[in-house]
């Protein structure tokens, strides 16, 4: 377990919108970890405590989702002077109102070191999404230069697959001009990830990025650089455990992919059931990541159902 353990609370976990009663005529829509409500030009979205790997959801990790919206909501801040977001306040703890934007049909990973699927690939002598490696690297190297591997979404249920840059724009998925924004943006984004992560003791390993269009601008959408969208290693021993050959620190969702992984589960099949201790260790790392990352305490400050269920309510009875 990690020394840096922070106890978890008693809160019970958010499961979702469909824990709210909402009335018949509230419409939404349940993604893996977010539900959304459509408004005119905006939507709420409300991150659940919904835990997902491998495209399945598996259970719940109490506080999760308000840890990874206010999170984002702190790297939306840090981050407007790169590209414009669609966040437009945020409501509670988990839900906040942004604009609705058309989203891409891909989303882009930017990777500084080579771990996860990208090692996975480049052991098995394949391209990373296109990008073809240099020989001789070692399991969490970092890379070269940060390179970017897009990869397609696929409707709930199935996998998303790795597709290169000549692949995307020949399938006419992003338009030439918009994917170059894409890129510039990402790669910006990324810079400035890595450089306050390591303010903060920590390495921002690669990381997801969506993005949409909002009257034919390029809007940076979802998530951004939460512990569920990112990779996080602590950087006072990187180089120790990379010589030695041993696994990182990990202060991010990988730890439960690498116990399913463990377990046998790659997302095909029955998942195994996650034992308390290893959802608690994970709420913890959660946890963790926030307060270095923000440099605050984390407070919860969604209550309970009953009290997200008013504000959503009190917000759709004013029109927006």
């Amino acid at each position: 377990m990690n020394n840096e353990q922070i106890p978890a609370d008693e809160a019970v976990p958010f499961a979702g919108l469909e824990a709210l009663d909402l009335p018949k005529h509230v419409k939404y829509h349940r993604g893996k970890v977010r539900d959304l409500i459509p408004l005119d030009h905006t939507l709420l979205i409300t991150c659940s405590d919904r835990v997902s790997a491998f495209d399945r959801v598996l259970d719940v990790v109490p506080d999760k989702g308000e840890l990874l919206s206010r999170l984002s909501s702190f790297w939306f801040r840090q981050t407007a002077d790169i590209i414009e977001n669609h966040l437009v306040r945020e409501v509670t703890g988990r839900t906040v109102l942004v604009r609705h934007c058309t989203p891409l049909p891909v989303e882009v990973v930017v990777r500084g070191y080579l771990s996860g699927s990208a090692w996975r690939d480049y052991q098995a002598g394949r391209p990373v999404s296109g990008v073809v490696l240099p020989s001789g690297l070692r399991m969490n190297d970092r890379l070269p230069e940060p390179i970017l591997t897009p990869s397609t979404k696929e409707q709930q249920g199935g996998h998303d697959r790795p597709i290169g840059r000549d692949e995307l724009l020949a399938a006419g998925l992003v338009a030439p001009q918009i994917w170059e924004q894409v890129e510039r943006a990402a790669l910006s984004l990324f810079e400035r990830g890595s450089a306050h992560a390591a303010g903060a003791g920590l390495i921002l390993v690669d990381t997801k990025y969506e993005f949409g269009l909002l009257d034919e601008r390029l809007v940076l959408i979802d998530e951004l650089h939460t512990p569920d969208s990112s990779r996080y290693w602590y950087a006072d021993t990187y180089e120790q455990l990379l010589y030695a050959g041993e696994r990182q620190r990990m202060l991010d969702k990988e730890y439960l992919r690498q116990w399913l992984m463990e377990h046998g589960f790659r997302g095909d099949g029955k998942a195994p059931p996650i034992p308390p201790e290893i959802i608690t260790e994970l709420s913890s790392r959660y946890r963790t990541a926030f307060e270095r990352l923000t440099g605050t305490e984390f407070r919860p400050k969604a209550t309970s159902s009953e009290a997200e269920r008013t504000a959503i309510l009190s917000l759709l009875d004013e029109g927006v």
